[in-house]
């Protein structure tokens, strides 16, 4: 078996599957452990470099598998140290990962999809219209990349990334079997030993999957939100018309409760000029989410070109943040960070070879728009 085509691509394999898959190739389970650290702890590319394993073994595992991560199209570094990774998936679409440190931890933004089907109107993920899932190798691989990108020292795990959020491109229950196995792989202490606390999955509201999550995970979970009622949700985030307000709320309630008292959902609200940052919105919220044990995140809306959306005042963010505050929630904004890289959040584009022509569609009304613009009025004319 010597095409790579059919090698088995360790990078992706949980310690459980790796097992597996030392046995079926008639070696012992315990390789599983030493091989999954030398991928994962010291960002081994080839079998060569497993010093602790046998030659013949690792003569074995080149015969018939690999270890294979996304393609690094390019990383840039913000001003401010945030760094955003663009990797080519095998679909041929590119995806973005983020890099954010802040106040010692280091956060990492993990893409679940190349591009996104939910088209929720202030995303321009969304705008790319969608291409594929990714596979949990190329999920995980985003962190592989990430974390050796900051080098490995023998002996230790590096440290750097401390946090992963799986709020990059796409949806993330909606590539369920994929992610909940790289998410094992990033909590795994063979693997990167980040902790259920800090792992964390953000949904735009798939009600049946956070069922389903919670019977296998423990991870944090968090809800893109951003309306405080379902008339407006709907036109902001519209799986809302098939999930409302009531159902999805019920549903993460469900699942804080069985991650135990000290859990909270964290709620995320992209706060858009003049359509959800006025005192009535602040106060629908905190009416909202009176039963759920949650903190809020108020996210100042990034702007990308022809959105139809603005950042609101310093001065309203403040006031929405000082209104919910004072209902009783734990509410802080987000500071914006890694804009001058488009690595902000909201800004995500990658390059998506679109599937369903949303993109296209999205091209054309920009173009009409700028045409309109160009356009003289009778009034100017005159």
């Amino acid at each position: 078996m010597t095409d790579t085509a059919v090698k088995a691509n360790l990078l992706g394999m949980t310690k459980p599957q790796l097992e597996e898959f030392f046995e079926s190739i008639g070696e012992k389970r315990f390789r599983a452990g030493q091989v999954m650290q030398w991928i994962h702890h010291f960002g081994a590319e080839d079998f060569d470099a497993m010093t602790n394993v046998g030659k013949a073994l690792r003569e074995k595992l080149k015969a018939c598998a690999e270890i294979r991560g996304p393609e690094v199209v390019s990383q840039d570094i913000s001003s401010d140290g945030t760094r955003k990774w663009v990797v080519r998936v095998a679909s041929g679409s590119c995806v973005e990962t983020v890099y954010i440190p802040q106040n010692g931890r280091g956060t990492l933004c993990v893409s679940s999809q190349a591009g996104c089907a939910l088209d929720c109107s202030f995303c321009s993920t969304g705008k790319q219209g969608f291409n594929s899932d990714l596979t949990s190798a190329e999920i995980i691989g985003q962190v592989w990349i990430a974390n050796k990108s900051f080098g490995t020292v023998p002996g230790k795990i590096d440290r750097a990334i401390t946090n992963v959020v799986m709020m990059g491109m796409g949806e993330p229950l909606l590539n369920f079997d994929n992610v909940v196995p790289a998410m094992n792989i990033m909590m795994e202490d063979f693997g990167y030993g980040i902790s259920k606390r800090k792992v964390t999955l953000s949904t735009s509201g798939v009600v049946p999957m956070i069922e389903k999550l919670g019977e296998v995970t423990d991870v944090s979970l968090a809800l893109s939100l951003h309306a405080p009622n379902d008339e407006l949700r709907n036109v902001l985030v519209p799986i809302n018309k098939k999930y409302p307000l009531a159902v999805l709320l019920d549903s993460c309630k469900r699942y804080i409760t069985r991650l135990g008292k000290e859990r909270v959902l964290t709620v995320e609200y992209t706060l858009l000029k003049d359509v959800n940052d006025q005192p009535e919105h602040a106060e629908q919220l905190i009416a909202l989410l009176k039963e759920i044990p949650c903190k809020i995140n108020l996210i100042p809306f990034n702007p990308f070109p022809h959105s139809g959306y603005e950042r609101p005042s310093n001065n309203a963010i403040r006031r929405f943040q000082d209104l919910v505050h004072k209902g009783g929630y734990n509410v802080t904004v987000r500071t914006t960070r890694g804009d001058d890289i488009d690595a902000a959040c909201g800004q995500l584009v990658g390059q998506v070879m679109d599937r369903t022509r949303r993109s296209e569609r999205y091209i054309a009304v920009r173009q009409l728009a700028a045409e309109a613009e160009q356009t003289p009025t009778a009034s100017t004319r005159n």
